[in-house]
């Protein structure tokens, strides 16, 4: 055990991995919490849970994500990973993304993770050589892990097709899941949940952000959106061949930022894939500093939060 956990991964962040913001992509933090998660099974005696042909695996149940510090491209990084508790079937993990060359957090991943089968994804109870590794490989949760913008604790997701029409929640994103978006086992990455997102943040428009320049005096020449919390809660898997649709809706305002709500349904069955809320800034690219919300702004765009909404 180390500062953190055991590490699980190291490496760097990929040019192709960059956003319009010039840092790593919020898809592939999630992407690289995949890896880490599939990493520490082997020191949880799980060795192969990821493997085609498996008989038990791990499946992400919940990410609760805080960004702390910007990776921008070919920045070293490394991950560790530590057990917060174990219940009869399912566990919590926290893995957190350190820069290499400083030391400082860069992420980290609050983890509700379930042990389950392979082809039905029952959950079942942890064999005995896990729990006893686990035991060896508790950590805590940090300050900086805490959830600061939104809640942790457990909710029940409203999310469905029908609550989503209901509320009149935009479509961001549709479209269907190919054979390679899903894992060894055919279930739908959990990176697409998060990938899914990002490609229908253009659809959102620039509102938010443009409300906010043009409150702003004096505006800054270039400006962007950046993500500082993320919870995401996976209700269930597509596979090959699902359609899907992202819809979304403002949650509510404060002095930085916004809590938006991004529900994946099916379009076919109605079934919600997943729910999640995030907390997004507006960004001064070129101070590199998050811009505050002048108060005339808030008052514009609190008239836009949908009322209703929630995970």
């Amino acid at each position: 055990m180390t500062a953190g956990g055991v590490e699980v991964w190291r490496g760097g962040v990929k040019p192709e991995q960059l956003d319009e913001m010039g840092h790593l992509n919020v898809r592939h933090y999630v992407a690289l919490a995949t890896e880490g998660l599939t990493a520490f099974c082997e020191p949880l005696g799980l060795s192969g849970a990821f493997r085609p042909g498996a008989g038990a695996t791990l499946l992400v149940r919940e990410h609760h994500i805080r960004f702390l510090r910007e990776a921008r491209s070919r920045a070293p990084l490394h991950m560790t990973a530590s057990v917060l508790e174990m219940g009869e079937t399912d566990a919590r993990l926290l893995f957190i993304l350190w820069h290499s060359l400083s030391g400082e957090p860069c992420a980290s991943f609050n983890t509700v993770v379930a042990h389950v089968t392979t082809d039905e994804a029952r959950p079942f109870p942890w064999p005995k050589m896990a729990r006893e590794r686990a035991a060896g490989l508790v950590g805590t949760l940090p300050d900086f892990a805490h959830g600061k913008s939104m809640t942790v604790e457990p909710v029940e997701s409203r999310a469905s097709l029908a609550r989503a029409d209901e509320l009149d929640l935009k479509i961001i994103a549709a479209g269907a899941f190919g054979a390679s978006d899903c894992d060894s086992f055919g279930r739908m990455q959990a990176e697409l949940f998060m990938g899914t997102i990002v490609s229908g943040i253009p659809q959102m428009g620039h509102g938010f952000r443009k409300t906010v320049v043009e409150h702003t005096d004096p505006p800054p020449e270039k400006v962007g959106n950046a993500a500082l919390e993320y919870r995401l809660i996976y209700l269930d898997w597509a596979r090959a061949g699902d359609l899907y649709q992202m819809r979304t809706g403002q949650l509510s305002f404060d002095a930085k930022g916004m809590n938006v709500i991004h529900w994946l349904v099916d379009p076919v069955s109605g079934r919600a894939f997943g729910s999640c809320q995030a907390y997004i800034v507006t960004f001064d690219l070129g101070a590199r500093k998050i811009m505050p919300i002048p108060p005339a702004a808030k008052a514009v765009l609190d008239a836009r939060a949908t009322a209703g909404i929630s995970l």
